[in-house]
């Protein structure tokens, strides 16, 4: 139950949410790629997904998923905005559950760091005579000093933003996805409403926690009519900006205690985005405080993100309760085997897909 204090089996104790069962408690973490073209998936992700489900991770997410053209980060985003996307999503889907993984595609909308060139391109903003647009925003308040100001979202706007998760969603599912994640941290739009460094709203949208929130809350509640009863429903969330006067953790408690009752099934604690000049004390682990202090004041599962690179820290991370599950990111594109080599490690059974057993035998 999210809040005891140990769980027992560690990392490879299996964890059920609603009617999904996870064979272990390893998940790869959302990375974006920047390697679509209008939003469709392709055969690099195919292998760059299939492989960690062939690696022993119990769960793989796709990157942020776009729920609209320009709700994505870069022009080369994956996207679920219309039916077409969802055959080569389906193919992905359907290599995932094969292979012993269940399928999860986090939900996205990049708000006011949209539209930009991608990391390896220099990250600056693609002008509209390039393909570019205007990025959307609680507030008409850049990202960066130099950047152009992003439009102002409109109350009908804001509620067609909640309509897009829920029509992404629909379609997930008609992909086979079996867990659904809302992108609701790192500075893109649902965190901008959070955070009062991005979002100085007057209306009912803005100012106190309750304005803030709303979005976040009219977003879940449009992803749950549509998305089964029995299939998890996970949140990721920035649980402070890092920044005197931002999001706060006593904020992200008090936001998984609401988005509870209203169908989210598990907190994945992330941190930071919203502004570029946070200091963050990056070092192993250290946003799993968050994920253990949401876990027990709120009594909700949780996921720890974030510099976690070792079958024994990860273990020693479930082990003690700080989070129910542990994604990893960039120790994935390391080591795709992961999963394979933790358990090794920790002296868990080992299932390799039947083609590669000789090479875990003993």
């Amino acid at each position: 139950m999210p809040g005891s204090d140990t769980i027992s089996g560690g990392l490879f104790a299996p964890l059920t949410i609603r009617g999904l069962t996870l064979r272990n408690r390893i998940g790869v973490s959302p990375m974006c790629q920047y390697s679509c073209e209008d939003g469709f998936a392709t055969d690099w992700h195919l292998v760059h997904l299939g492989s960690r489900a062939i690696g022993g991770a119990a769960l793989v997410f796709t990157e942020a998923t776009a729920v609209a053209a320009r709700a994505r980060i870069s022009p080369a985003d994956l996207g679920i905005w219309k039916d077409e996307h969802i055959a080569p999503l389906a193919r992905i889907a359907a290599f995932l559950k094969a292979h012993g993984s269940a399928p999860g595609i986090q939900l996205a909308h990049a708000g006011r760091k949209a539209s930009v060139r991608r990391p390896w391109e220099g990250g600056s903003r693609v002008p509209a005579s390039e393909g570019g647009w205007q990025p959307d925003a609680p507030s008409p308040a850049p990202f960066r000093p130099d950047d152009p100001p992003p439009r102002e979202l409109s109350r009908d706007e804001i509620r067609g933003v909640a309509d897009s998760f829920r029509t992404a969603a629909e379609r997930a599912l008609r992909a086979g996805f079996r867990v659904a994640e809302i992108h609701g941290a790192h500075g893109y739009l649902l965190h901008e409403f959070l955070s009062p460094l991005s979002n100085f709203r007057n209306d009912d949208y803005g100012g106190s926690f309750e304005n803030r929130i709303r979005i976040v809350l009219e977003v879940v509640g449009a992803v749950r009519t549509v998305w089964p009863e029995n299939l998890p429903l996970f949140l990721r969330i920035s649980c402070s900006d890092w920044v005197a006067g931002g999001w706060t953790i006593e904020e992200s408690v008090e936001l998984a205690r609401r988005v509870k009752p209203l169908g989210v099934d598990l907190i994945d604690c992330s941190s930071g985005g919203s502004v570029p000049t946070a200091q963050i004390p990056m070092a192993p682990g250290y946003q799993v405080p968050f994920a253990e202090r949401i876990r027990r004041q709120a009594g909700i599962l949780t996921a720890a993100v974030g510099l976690i690179t070792t079958p024994e820290q990860a273990d020693g991370i479930v082990r003690s309760g700080q989070a129910d599950v542990v994604l990893l990111a960039r120790e994935f594109l390391r080591d795709p085997y992961f999963g394979l080599h933790a358990a090794q490690a920790l002296g868990a059974p080992v299932d390799p897909p039947i083609p590669y057993g000789r090479a875990f035998s003993k």
